[in-house]
């Protein structure tokens, strides 16, 4: 069976499920094409709140195909260029995308598959995931924004031995960084991840994109560029009918319906 990105509603929940199991999920240009599309769509679902991004199996995604790069290598360069790019294009969708991404993660999640993860807005895994940036291990630099993201989220010095030495490191590690959000039982990310969706879904959307934008734009920031960003989309929500919606509710000890 093909490799395949299969999209599934869940309420307000977008699932999206890496479907290459004999594989361990690897990833192709056929994925990123897909992720990328089903990002573009949900976009403008109003009926679509988060997505929910996990694997099919006892894996999340074991990254890139080594069997494809092999024969890549017997290929123009730009035919490599090319698939990284596509990669690239989903990584920068899930950055850009208005609604929060919640990466599932069981297993193992290597190379591409941790850049993935990194993506994403929130992390659920089972205590005994594991994460490794595989690059070295054949060869190979990483790609799918894996230096940019750990960079930011761990010390310089666990980035390069995470890059550099290939080294496997350990959901509740993590978790102890702040790079995983919540850690679960084996078998159980997905409905935690999804439980973590559905309470995020009550929040006010307007808010939940303006936290992604701002936090998106913080690392670069001064502080006076991000005040007044920070000034900026508190005017814009405050005068958004869900500020209403939420104020009144909080007064009258009601629970806010957003819209």
């Amino acid at each position: 069976m093909p490799a395949q990105l299969k999209s599934t509603r869940h309420g307000a929940t977008l699932l999206l499920t890496l479907s290459n199991p004999e594989h361990r999920n690897a990833l192709g240009p056929e994925i990123y094409a897909a992720g990328v599309e089903a990002l573009s769509v949900a976009e403008s679902n109003t009926e679509v709140r988060s997505v929910v991004l996990a694997g099919e199996g006892p894996n999340f995604c074991a990254g890139g195909d080594l069997q494809r790069l092999q024969n890549n290598r017997q290929q123009g360069r730009e035919v490599q260029a090319q698939s990284v790019e596509g990669l690239h294009s989903w990584i920068e969708a899930i950055h850009t995308f208005p609604k929060p991404v919640i990466a599932a993660v069981e297993g193992a999640a290597a190379g591409a598959g941790f850049s993935l993860v990194l993506a994403c807005d929130l992390v659920v895994a089972a205590r005994n995931a594991v994460f490794v940036m595989a690059y070295t291990g054949v060869g190979l630099s990483p790609d799918g924004g894996a230096t940019w993201a750990l960079s930011r989220s761990v010390p310089r010095q666990l980035a390069n031995e995470l890059l550099m030495c290939a080294e496997r490191i350990g959901a509740e590690r993590l978790h102890h960084l702040g790079v995983v959000n919540r850690l679960s039982e084996s078998g159980e990310a997905l409905a935690n991840a999804m439980a973590l969706a559905e309470r995020i879904n009550d929040r006010a959307p307007n808010a939940l994109s303006s936290i992604k934008d701002l936090m998106n734009d913080a690392t670069g920031s001064s502080l006076a560029a991000q005040l007044a960003r920070e000034r900026d989309h508190f005017v814009d929500n405050l005068h958004h009918e869900n500020a209403g919606i939420g104020i009144a509710a909080f007064l009258n000890k009601a629970i806010p319906r957003y819209r």
